[in-house]
């Protein structure tokens, strides 16, 4: 509808068309420096501020020199973590967790005799379980030096790992970052790099309507995403070729852009 509506050949706002911003290629650099010398790093930061592009720029980077597992669902037993780590590796799993610990072993050898350095992405680390955690770096132990296991996760993540009793955990941390949220001259050339990459014009949006999303985005690069997507459908539905500030104010009267305190207003009598 977008496309059709504009004369545009690809989808605007599209997650696959998310290129690291200079922060984020910054962390994406020293990552790629802790997987040739081995490491145990954490990346955090609230919804929204850019950890998904981190991740999914690391899983393209999957290559001849390196190898990326990804562990995307989190909230499993041991069990199953473990077979779906083996699925990541492209390694068969077996009935006990002992056999699908060799096998994994046994894989990241042969990876390390073959030149490859290897990648374990954990995303939403925040919702796995620290039990679960533990046994994995206990597993994680006997891979060779060139393996890097990065956690994704919110805050609270660090929260649970300073905790005393986690301190055989936290004490093997060799880098941590905080995706910061972005500034307004940041996420205003985000949105205009978005348009670059789609053919739009940057007048596509009108100043007043840019400023407006980017108060309300508030600094997160997915609440900017979202919004500019849905200005973009309020427009066409509207039959403009600009999104003004109507269009804006007509996608903030979503429910779930509204603050609670709005849903106890009444109806009159």
């Amino acid at each position: 509808m977008i496309r059709a509506h504009f004369g545009i050949d690809k989808n605007p706002f599209s997650n696959d068309a998310c290129e690291p911003l200079p922060h984020q290629q910054e962390i994406l650099d020293t990552l790629k420096v802790h997987s040739q010398q081995g490491g145990f790093c954490v990346v955090m930061g609230h919804p929204g501020t850019g950890k998904s592009v981190i991740r999914d720029t690391l899983v393209k980077n999957d290559n001849k020199r390196i190898m990326v597992a990804s562990i995307s669902r989190t909230m499993h037993t041991y069990s199953n973590t473990i077979r779906i780590l083996c699925q990541a590796f492209g390694v068969e799993h077996a009935a006990s967790n002992y056999k699908c610990e060799k096998n994994l072993i046994a894989e990241s050898l042969a990876l390390k005799q073959a030149g490859r350095s290897i990648i374990t992405l954990v995303d939403d680390a925040h919702l796995l379980d620290i039990d679960t955690l533990r046994r994995l770096r206990l597993m994680f132990s006997e891979f060779p030096h060139n393996h890097n296991l990065i956690l994704f996760g919110q805050p609270e993540l660090l929260s649970s790992l300073n905790l005393g009793v986690h301190e055989d955990i936290r004490s093997r941390i060799t880098y941590s970052v905080l995706c910061p949220r972005l500034g307004p001259d940041d996420m205003e050339n985000f949105l205009h790099s978005q348009l670059d990459r789609c053919g739009l014009p940057h007048s596509s949006f009108s100043p007043e309507a840019i400023g407006l999303i980017i108060r309300t985005a508030d600094g997160l690069m997915r609440k900017m995403r979202n919004m500019a997507l849905s200005c973009l459908l309020e427009a066409v539905r509207a039959r403009k070729r600009t999104v003004d500030i109507e269009n804006v104010n007509r996608v903030l009267m979503q429910p779930h852009w509204r603050d609670e305190r709005d849903f106890d207003a009444r109806l009159p009598s």
